[in-house]
């Protein structure tokens, strides 16, 4: 099973006594998300609405702690993720008492149509 969240992030270096030249960066990050059913694999619905980071001041924090740098602005781009672990996902949702709707609506609230199936 594979799946990752991508998320587009700018960060400055904490540079003190020298000049940097980019003192800013821009890259992609790719999180590998955890197995549906397992701690952690909630995280769309604690960080993501509607395709969109729901606490951008949250996750920069995370995003800081994940690259060892300060980060400055994180974006979500996409959901990538094959058919299995989109099955999986699907089949967790229906299952966990966590949600009232449908799989296909849970994903759509928290992702909107920021799912790359591979």
């Amino acid at each position: 099973m594979t799946a990752a969240y991508v998320f587009r992030v700018t960060f400055g270096l904490d540079t003190a006594g020298v000049d940097v030249d980019p003192g800013r960066f821009e890259t992609v990050v790719t999180k590998p998300a955890v197995e549906p059913g397992t701690a952690g694999w909630l995280f769309f619905r604690d960080e993501l609405w509607r395709g969109e980071v729901n606490d951008e001041r949250h996750l920069r924090s995370l995003a800081t702690d994940w690259l060892g740098v300060p980060v400055e602005s994180v974006s979500f781009s996409e959901l990538r993720v094959d058919e299995a672990s989109l099955d999986a996902l699907r089949e967790a949702i229906a299952a966990s008492s966590e949600f009232d709707d449908s799989p296909r609506a849970v994903l759509h609230a928290h992702l909107g149509s920021s799912i790359r199936v591979e």
